[in-house]
């Protein structure tokens, strides 16, 4: 990876002085009369033809606006007003556009638009004169512009000219930076691109932002062993697309390709070289055949500083559980020495190791130190074991009670706690219930981390009535704008694009359609249409006593629990596994406890293959039957209402739904203890400090597979579908009882878990076979509750037993 990125910044080293004289006179004698001829003959349709060619602009402006607004909250600004740069601004068209988010006269202290064409300036001009607004149109070179060159002077001495390798940060200086510089489709159309950026490097504010909308075409192989770069989703552009937009862009001039053959958007690779990158988001505009665009939000990145230093400790120390390191001599300390400091490198977080190689070979650290929160942890989301999803979540709602953990862990201010995200349902019950020091949320499954940051940022930026339509009602008729306008200052640039890309999800029909369960949301409904059932479903769910449920529940039973269709379904693994995602290990369980056979690990004996299916549909009536006739589902039960309905309903809904739980929710740090790991769960729990952690929440159910649509369901080939076992680190029901794999992770958690700290787990089984790997490993065991026939365990019921497994003695 190292070498990697060190032959990258070779590509960007900065040309020679002799060098640089020669290509601005060559670009002096051909640019202007070319590029001027070009731009003056389009100066009267420019806006009419750039309005569905040029897609992204409005988003960039939204995306730059509300980061703006964000920081104006906070009082993150160096004076009262920001300054605003438009480069290559053309018309005018993106100044005028950015009024549909902020107050553009009376927001910014002052508003610059360079452009090279005289009459493209003269378009703007003619623009703010209409308008009556104050906007500085500056003709020239915009490796040349200056600030100090037009705004007024604040102070009697003007600061020398100075080239930007020599420019240093008095206190001149900053006055004469600007708190916003924008590129829209302006970068492509530059030859001389290096000297440009690096301008606005020296233009930039230490806290400003810049934001850039263009064309590119690139292959995802050209980002590997990238870090910083922010994203790959979507980012990949297939060969043909590649050769014929290059094409097809150089007879209208625009640069899609740099000096090598090799490089196919050095533009956009160099911005993301010299700015850390806050935002990246690549998309197409299918309206004219599915041309590539990229819209890219950056800031001002620490190079090896006491500053960048104090950032990768606070976060590794979050992330690992461990006391930060202190310099050892104050400023003096960097960087590269830090492999030597007392921690060993190989037992700090995967984000901290990140940043060590890329301060070293002098990049921008990974796009998630540059965020406003520092919830979600680094990961290379182009592994396999992430892109194994199909960027799609499994779980748009969490499948288990929290109101059994609540009462079982009593959760208080002292907990650091240990779970899956799943959908984040119970993770946010426990911050409305509970004031826990830190929750460690951690999924494989990079999309279902994307979903816990919305819900997170909807409640840092909503108010109630927009989450409950989200997430309530499923459905949210602009969350486009609340997306862009509100949300997008609170999420990673790894979530923000993935549901940039999904709005449909809320805006079409319903969020909890989609995703694998809504798979399952949709199978039931299907069911009860095509059995004449549908009216009988809502009497269920709209029953308001348990008799009046019970009655309903009698006429539905015979169809849902018919002995023929289970036969039909649950009594083959290959329908059990596609369909429910019960793997053969789980089922032998299910199997042994309906059985005469011995309590023992067998992985591999034919007596546990049910080739009846009459355990299996035991196990279903156990579940169903209990829950229709002992809970009230209009009241109390949102598990199956949801799934029933596709919604909830103000009466019953989960607890972080609730007004209160919003007032909670919405504090300025009420999300200060969050931290997201997207990676398996033993690779988590390695790198804590020994005695981290208080609680494990550890459910046995199957977070990680893979729910199939119809069509996948009978065109998909079972052992292509069967998981690898490093991959399913959060069921322990999953594993194989020859293999280590429970051994290993009950040992990491022994290391982890402080004395007295418990591990909560759910399983298919009364007694599990690992239950004695616990014991076995300085844990005393205790099942809290066992799901005998007829009896209800809680809300879901969907689990035989539930365990607590105390930490009592060190395991070495």
């Amino acid at each position: 990876m190292v070498t990697a990125k060190l032959t990258f910044c070779d590509r960007f080293s900065p040309p020679t002085i002799s060098q640089k004289r020669r290509v601005k006179v060559a670009i002096q004698a051909i640019q202007p009369p070319k590029f001027a001829k070009a731009r003056n003959a389009k100066a009267n349709v420019y806006d009419a033809t750039r309005k569905r060619l040029l897609c992204g602009r409005e988003d960039m402006l939204a995306l730059a606006a509300a980061q703006l607004k964000y920081q104006a909250q906070r009082g993150l600004w160096r004076q009262s007003k920001p300054i605003w740069v438009d480069i290559g601004g053309g018309t005018g068209y993106n100044i005028e556009a950015m009024n549909a988010y902020l107050d553009v006269p009376n927001f910014f202290s002052a508003v610059f638009l360079v452009d090279l064409s005289p009459s493209l300036c003269a378009v703007a001009r003619e623009r703010f004169r209409r308008l009556g607004w104050e906007v500085k149109v500056a003709c020239e070179d915009a490796r040349t512009f200056r600030l100090e060159d037009h705004l007024e002077k604040l102070t009697k001495a003007k600061p020398s000219p100075k080239s930007p390798t020599e420019y240093t940060h008095t206190t001149n200086d900053m006055m004469y930076r600007a708190d916003l510089v924008t590129m829209s489709y302006s970068l492509s159309m530059i030859p001389d691109y290096h000297n440009v950026v690096d301008s606005m490097v020296r233009l930039l504010a230490p806290s400003g932002l810049i934001g850039a909308v263009d064309f590119y075409v690139q292959s995802i192989v050209e980002t590997t062993g990238r870090n910083y770069i922010g994203g790959s989703f979507n980012r990949h552009v297939n060969w043909l697309s590649r050769v014929f937009w290059r094409a097809w862009f150089d007879c209208d001039r625009v640069s899609l390709e740099g000096a090598r053959q090799s490089v196919t958007n050095p533009r956009q690779d160099y911005l993301e070289y010299r700015f850390g990158t806050k935002k990246i988001i690549d998309q197409r505009n299918y309206l004219l055949g599915g041309i590539p665009y990229y819209i890219f939000l950056g800031c001002h990145y620490e190079k090896v500083s006491a500053r960048a230093q104090a950032l990768l400790e606070t976060v590794d120390a979050s992330c690992t559980e461990s006391p930060p390191l202190a310099p050892a001599r104050g400023h003096d300390l960097v960087l590269p020495l830090l492999p030597e400091a007392a921690i060993p490198l190989e037992t700090r977080s995967k984000a901290y190791q990140s940043a060590v190689v890329n301060l070293s070979s002098n990049l921008p650290l990974p796009s998630t130190f540059y965020q406003n929160h520092q919830a979600r942890i680094h990961y290379d989301q182009r592994l396999n074991k992430h892109t194994q999803f199909n960027h799609d979540y499994l779980y748009a709602f969490t499948w288990e009670d929290p109101r059994i953990d609540q009462r079982l862990l009593q959760i208080n201010d002292n907990d650091t706690i240990l779970c899956l995200t799943s959908a984040g349902d119970n993770l946010l019950d426990y911050l409305v219930n509970a004031n826990p020091r830190r929750i460690h949320a951690v999924d494989l499954n990079p999309n279902q981390n994307h979903l816990l940051e919305l819900k997170v940022a909807a409640f840092q930026a909503l108010p109630y009535v927009d989450v409950w339509k989200l997430f309530g009602e499923g459905h949210h008729p602009y969350f486009q704008r609340l997306l862009l306008d509100n949300l997008s200052p609170h999420m990673s640039s790894q979530a923000f694009p993935f549901w940039l890309k999904h709005i449909g999800r809320f805006t079409s029909t319903s969020f909890y359609d989609y995703g694998g369960s809504g798979h399952a949301i949709k199978l039931v409904r299907w069911l009860s249409w095509i059995s004449g059932l549908k009216g009988a479903v809502r009497d269920l769910c709209n029953s308001k006593t348990r008799n009046e449920q019970r009655e309903v529940w009698s006429r539905i039973r015979p169809m849902i629990l018919s002995r023929t269709l289970h036969w039909a379904l649950a009594g083959t693994g290959w329908f059990l596994w596609k369909a429910a995602g019960v793997p053969a290990s789980q089922r032998r369980m299910i199997v042994r406890d309906s059985s005469d056979l011995p309590n023992q690990a067998v992985s591999n004996d034919d007596r546990l293959l049910d080739v009846t299916g009459e355990a299996m549909w035991s196990y279903v009536v156990n579940t169903l039957d209990p829950v229709a006739r002992g809970t009230l589902l209009m009241e109390d039960n949102y598990h199956y209402l949801l799934v029933l309905t596709g919604r909830y309903t103000r009466r019953c809904h989960p607890t972080y739904l609730a007004p209160k739980a919003h007032t909670k929710l919405s504090q300025p740090k009420s999300f200060s203890g969050l931290r997201i790991h997207t990676d398996e769960l033993n690779e988590v729990i390695q790198r804590f400090a020994p005695a981290a952690l208080t609680i494990a929440i550890v459910s046995s159910s199957s977070h990680h597979y893979t729910i199939l649509s119809p069509t996948q369901l009978f065109t998909s080939s079972f052992p292509q579908l069967m998981p690898k076992p490093h991959q399913i680190m959060d069921s322990m029901d999953w594993f194989d009882p020859t293999s280590t794999e429970a051994t290993d992770q009950v040992r990491a958690l022994n290391r982890a878990l402080r004395s007295k700290g418990r591990v909560l787990l759910r399983s298919a089984g009364l007694r599990p076979w690992y239950v004695h790997v616990f014991e076995n490993h300085g844990f005393s065991t205790h099942r809290i509750a066992a799901r005998l026939p007829g009896s209800c365990v809680d809300r879901v019921n969907m689990y035989t037993s539930t365990w607590i497994m105390t930490k009592v003695g060190v395991f070495e």
